[in-house]
C-alpha cells in the first residue's frame, strides 16, 4: 500500500485547552478508523513549527487518503495536507534512467 504524511495544522482554539486535546484526537483517530478502516497508521508526532501534528500511514489510494485530510478538517484541523511518500529506493530507480 502506497505510504502518506498528513500534516495537520489545528486551530487556535482547538490547542487552547490541553486537557480536552487527548479526547478531541481520540475522537478524529476513531472517526478515521470508522470511516478509512483500510488505513494502517504507522506513527504519530507532535511538531514544533509551522505545523502541530504529523502521522505516517499507509493507504490503497488518494482517494482514500483525501478522506483522511477531509475529517481531519472537520475536527478542528485548518489546515491538513496529505503527500504521497516514496520509499527512496522507489525513487532512485525512478530516476536512474533520467
Amino acid at each position: 500500500m502506497p505510504t502518506f504524511i498528513l500534516l495537520t495544522k489545528l486551530s487556535p482554539t482547538a490547542m487552547k485547552d490541553a486537557r480536552t486535546r487527548e479526547q478531541i484526537g481520540r475522537e478524529w483517530f476513531e472517526t478515521v478508523k470508522q470511516k478509512c478502516p483500510e488505513v494502517r497508521w504507522i506513527d504519530h508526532f507532535a511538531l514544533l513549527g509551522q505545523y502541530d501534528f504529523m502521522d505516517i500511514y499507509e493507504a490503497p489510494d488518494e482517494k482514500t487518503a483525501i478522506k483522511v485530510s477531509m475529517i481531519t478538517m472537520s475536527k478542528g484541523a485548518v489546515k491538513a495536507e496529505s503527500l504521497p511518500a516514496i520509499p527512496y529506493k522507489q525513487y532512485l530507480e525512478v530516476i536512474k534512467d533520467i
